[in-house]
């Protein structure tokens, strides 16, 4: 599937499409496809190489398949000859000049009115309003209500595929199936204790920039994830939703804590206001730790707020 609309149109204009076609490739649409399991999904047991995107476990619509990413060269000769090869041995590479001008086609785009006020917004039944967090309150209470270890992706937290990804615009819906791949109870036990914490190991939070994988935790009323660090990407995704990330002073306190273990962090504005460690309460076990974060000024504001839309609105 060429990488955009644009991509797609510029290829037919400079005839490459013609001669992909020509050489027995299938062109798919600009869009999600196999990647996530929708259409073409490997047999049982398959292997399968990709040139672009993500290869998380399960996503390609079987489960015990593999995926493994490669280079669009690598991909191309496996295709000819039936099997991996070093392309290497089929010449030298390509070269490939970029154009001097990209196309452009801003026709579907429908420019803001000049008064949103007066605009109606029509909402179908599995459209819901984007969720409103609160203001982070002074003290945060609540439950471990999951446990994970290293590199858990924003896959794990927020799953894709063809039947879980029409519900982006209903995130109560969506939030159903949050940490579902883990722990299916999860979405569950979060409504029930009324939201709580989570828990993490190093690189908590990679992979894809999947806005709902803070979005609908957020909605579940997670309050704080900690973990020993975070991706990039997936901490300013958390900020940004109000659910503040945060990093053990010491690694080793990650040891101390158990899923349903009750915490308490206390005076987390005025230590966010003064820039000094959050004193973490393991009120189960007995026991006190730091945890620490690295967060602007500004981040320290949106967080204060509840999140990047309370931050906007207040201004």
């Amino acid at each position: 599937s060429p990488g955009s609309r644009q991509v797609l149109e510029m290829i037919a204009q400079k005839g490459a499409l013609a001669d992909i076609i020509a050489a027995g490739v299938r062109i798919l649409e600009s869009a999600c496809g196999p990647c996530i399991g929708m259409g073409q999904a490997p047999p049982s047991e398959g292997i399968s190489i990709r040139t672009f995107n993500r290869n998380f476990e399960g996503r390609s619509g079987t489960k015990s398949a593999r995926v493994y990413l490669c280079s669009p060269e690598v991909a191309t000769v496996a295709a000819v000859m039936g099997e991996l090869m070093d392309p290497r041995e089929f010449g030298e590479a390509v070269e490939v000049t970029y154009p001097e001008e990209f196309y452009v086609d801003d026709r579907l785009i429908l420019p803001p009115a000049e008064d949103p006020s007066k605009i109606e917004i029509r909402r179908g039944p599995n459209i819901k309003p984007l969720p409103q967090n609160k203001p982070l309150p002074a003290t945060l209470r609540g439950k471990v209500l999951l446990k994970v270890g290293d590199n858990i992706t924003t896959d794990h937290i927020m799953p894709a595929g063809a039947k879980i990804l029409p519900l982006r615009s209903n995130i109560p819906a969506i939030s159903e199936f949050v940490f579902a791949s883990i722990d299916p109870s999860f979405s569950k036990r979060a409504l029930e204790n009324k939201g709580g914490f989570v828990v993490g190991g190093e690189n908590y939070g990679q992979g894809s920039s999947r806005e709902h994988a803070a979005l609908a935790p957020m909605y579940l009323g997670i309050k704080a994830v900690i973990a020993k660090s975070f991706a990039r990407i997936h901490k300013a995704n958390l900020i940004n939703f109000g659910i503040l990330p945060l990093t053990f002073v010491q690694p080793d306190d990650y040891d101390k804590i158990d899923q349903e273990d009750q915490l308490e962090m206390p005076e987390v504005i005025e230590c966010l206001k003064t820039n000094t460690p959050i004193t973490v309460k393991n009120l189960t076990k007995g026991l006190t730790f730091l945890a620490n974060y690295i967060l602007t000024t500004r981040q320290k504001e949106i967080l204060m707020k509840g999140g990047m839309l309370n931050f906007i609105k207040s201004k």
